[in-house]
């Protein structure tokens, strides 16, 4: 690919994520986050990249990371994404592992929302809890 074709892949990627709105965000089912507190969303493929990266940053229990790591691959499946790598709560997934258009989404609301409640549960002495009823 060249610079100019990952330039404009870049573009394509911040003017999509512009359409998740914090408003927006509070639209969506509850069964479209695999976290806690509506963290780890997951409405799209470009999305779910960026739960895989986040989710062995987060202070939550080995079985809550194994919950959201399933619910991400399920819902990876769902939405027909193509990825490298299912999420794992083993090893990390680093930036290099991403594409232009999946590291352009830090920049969008919803992942700095994401990656607030990372830190909160960094932060946090013990571990989270949290039931998947809702997730699909």
């Amino acid at each position: 690919m060249s610079l100019k074709e990952a330039i404009n892949k870049v573009n394509e990627a911040i003017e999509e994520s512009k359409k998740l709105t914090t408003k927006d965000r509070k639209k969506l089912k509850s069964s479209t986050f695999c976290g806690p507190n509506r963290s780890f969303p997951v409405p799209d493929c470009k999305h779910v990249a960026i739960a895989k990266a986040y989710l062995n940053r987060s202070n939550f229990s080995k079985s809550t990371k194994q919950k959201i790591a399933a619910c991400i691959n399920r819902k990876a499946k769902q939405l027909g994404c193509k990825v490298s790598k299912p999420a794992k709560t083993k090893g990390t997934i680093t930036w290099d592992d991403l594409s232009f258009s999946e590291v352009a989404l830090a920049d969008t609301t919803i992942f700095k929302t994401t990656k607030e409640l990372v830190e909160q549960s960094l932060k946090s002495k013990k571990e989270m809890e949290l039931t998947f009823d809702e997730c699909v």
